[in-house]
């Protein structure tokens, strides 16, 4: 018979991973709400959003214990030396960031190294001992475009992982490939993957 200190160790539930979600400028952006979804089922959420992914964004629709945070918000959180700085702290809270859509202009402004909102900049901060997975979505011309393939090198070579996109007749109507990964995918690529670090 185990014993009552045992048997308390075997309930206690292994913490839940943490897992920043952002989101860029693409028309993919309108499953969003359903990749954090799936997401809240196995983990804890925060969401980061370029400006120019609002525009696909029904933020009332998202769920409400999801932290929902944008380039205004990097701003008006600080004051002061000594204040917390978001893009900083985003990065220290999560154990792995999944960029979904990522758009072909996000990409290249990492692969460049550039930080010029939110989302980037923590990508500029990151810890690449911690994962970052990234679900392209673009037109299919803009997928097959030369530059394309030299970013999604570059990015491959710091250890990102690529969740590639699908063949689907595309939002602008050109049939071929680019369309991001179904939610599902990119939620069960991450879980599978997914190796809690030794406490």
């Amino acid at each position: 018979m185990a014993s009552a200190k045992s048997t308390s160790a075997n309930n206690i539930q292994p913490a839940k991973p943490r897992i920043l979600l952002a989101v860029s400028g693409s028309v993919a952006a309108i499953k969003f709400e359903i990749l954090c979804r799936n997401f809240l089922e196995w983990a804890e959420i925060r969401a980061v959003a370029t400006q120019s992914s609002l525009h696909f964004i029904d933020r009332r629709s998202l769920p409400s214990d999801v932290l929902f945070h944008t380039d205004d918000d990097e701003w008006s959180t600080w004051n002061k030396i000594g204040d917390d700085v978001l893009h900083i702290e985003l990065r220290k809270w999560a154990d792995i960031m999944v960029i979904a859509p990522l758009s072909a202009n996000t990409l290249a402004k990492i692969a460049g190294g550039l930080c010029d909102n939110l989302l980037t900049c923590i990508v500029r901060a990151w810890d690449y001992r911690k994962p970052i997975y990234v679900a392209p979505a673009m037109n299919t011309f803009m997928w097959n475009n030369p530059f394309t393939k030299r970013h999604l090198d570059v990015i491959q070579e710091l250890g990102f992982h690529l969740i590639p996109p699908i063949t689907k007749t595309l939002a602008c109507g050109d049939h071929g490939n680019g369309a991001m990964a179904e939610p599902h995918v990119i939620y069960n690529t991450v879980r599978l993957s997914f190796k809690p670090s030794a406490s």
